[in-house]
């Protein structure tokens, strides 16, 4: 295992998960890492109390929530200013095992074309259960993208490295020169479907996505947005799907926005999901007026 690896924990108003995130990372066995956390202008005191938790740690301030990419993008442009030559976003809603990044750093070694590498992601609530084990993309009908295994009891039907749709920001690992080649996070997504888009653009450069069981994270999963029912996430969902398929699938655009709106709007409203039929609509609506970045 080599490499320099710069841990990217981000952080908005979640103090007490990136605590215990950070706890745990201080476990790692790999021999050449540093955690970096970036703070997205928290508003619940959490810069002063992760300074004073963790003073030997390096904390950067964005000033405002930038959302996902964009925070992590100041991350990573400071990991690479400082020669990191992988670089791990990890959520701050995630605990790892001692040997995670060891794992997906020797996955990366053993395949020199894999630009990206993610995790076996468990839920935290229950370890036994899956919520991701590699993805599902068929380039003909991409808006049907989605985890392998979601729910499934863990009984090592995935334990197989392998090359897979798509890798999930929650636990991601890019090479130095893959990031230099294709770019950062797309900032006007904001939230959700970013990683996709960062894998797609890997995967059109020549490089491959890898699956690697081995390396175990455990996810509260949806714990920054309140659960699958919040707005934010029906909202950026609905409209970052056909951001994402306009831009990597062209193809299949309309097929997509018929897509979306069946799932994202007439199936919860025939289920009395209103509220999130209203935002998902909404999202659909701002998609069509060019709207990005942050919900207004």
């Amino acid at each position: 295992m080599t490499g320099s690896v710069f841990i990217i924990i981000l952080n908005w108003n979640g103090w007490q998960d990136t605590v215990e995130c950070i706890e745990s990372c201080r476990q790692l066995v790999y021999p050449d890492f540093s955690i970096l956390i970036v703070d997205n202008g928290s508003s619940d005191g959490s810069e002063a109390i992760l300074r004073n938790r963790f003073h030997d740690l390096e904390l950067l301030q964005t000033g405002s929530n930038l959302g996902f990419a964009e925070g992590n993008n100041v991350g990573i442009r400071h990991a690479l200013r400082q020669g990191a030559e992988y670089i791990w976003l990890l959520n701050n809603d995630t605990v790892v095992e001692p040997g995670t990044l060891s794992e997906l750093v020797s996955a990366m070694d053993e395949n020199r074309m894999a630009g990206m590498a993610g995790s076996k992601i468990r839920y935290f609530d229950e370890p036994e259960r899956l919520w991701y084990a590699g993805a599902s993309l068929d380039e003909r009908t991409p808006y049907r993208c989605s985890h392998r295994g979601l729910n499934e009891v863990d009984h090592g039907q995935y334990d197989t490295i392998a090359e897979t749709g798509y890798i999930t920001g929650c636990s991601l690992l890019a090479r130095r020169e893959t990031i230099e080649g294709i770019g950062l996070l797309d900032e006007a997504m904001f939230l959700y479907f970013e990683d996709t888009d960062w894998c797609a653009r890997a995967r059109r450069s020549g490089w491959k996505m890898l699956y690697a069981p081995a390396s175990v994270v455990y996810h509260k999963a949806s714990a920054s947005l309140g659960g699958m029912e919040s707005p934010r996430m029906r909202y950026y969902l609905a409209r970052n799907l056909l951001y994402f398929i306009r831009k990597n699938h062209p193809d299949t655009f309309f097929s997509a926005l018929w897509f979306d709106f069946f799932q994202n709007v007439a199936v919860m409203v025939k289920k009395g999901r209103f509220a999130a039929a209203a935002w998902a609509w909404k999202g659909i609506i701002d998609f069509m007026q060019q709207r990005t970045g942050p919900l207004t």
